[in-house]
């Protein structure tokens, strides 16, 4: 059974930083694209940044590019998103999501806006970031 645990958030002053984790179990991580997710009241789920687990391709929504960096220890299957000089707007839910990789088309899948129609993506609880201005 996929797992996905998510941890990490917490209240932050804008220009800080914080560092999500998300812990998996449940499938084997070289074969899976990985990612996070966030959702703002009021919004929808919001593609933050993807990972090939594979080969380390990673993507970025244009508003975290140069303050967000993911990474993963395929050895501890663990997934992170180091998050620097937060922003108001960056306060949200953040999931933690996977998908197999299906020879790079899992890797794309992360970055479709209608992801929460697939039904191959596991996604595990969401971890409150709020940022005080």
């Amino acid at each position: 059974e996929v797992q996905l645990q998510a941890s990490g958030g917490g209240l932050v002053q804008a220009g800080g930083s914080l560092r999500l984790s998300c812990a998996a179990s449940g499938f084997t991580f070289d074969d899976y694209a990985i990612g996070w997710f966030r959702q703002a009241p009021g919004k929808e789920r919001e593609g933050v940044s993807g990972i090939s687990a594979s080969d380390g391709s990673t993507h970025y929504v244009a508003s975290v590019k140069g303050r967000f960096t993911i990474s993963t220890d395929n050895a501890k299957n663990a997934l992170y998103l180091q998050m620097n000089s937060l922003k108001p707007e960056d306060t949200a839910v953040y999931y933690c999501a996977a998908t197999p990789s299906d020879y790079g088309l899992g890797y794309e899948r992360l970055k479709d806006p209608a992801i929460m129609e697939y039904e191959n993506v596991y996604w595990g609880q969401g971890t409150q970031v709020t940022v005080s201005s």
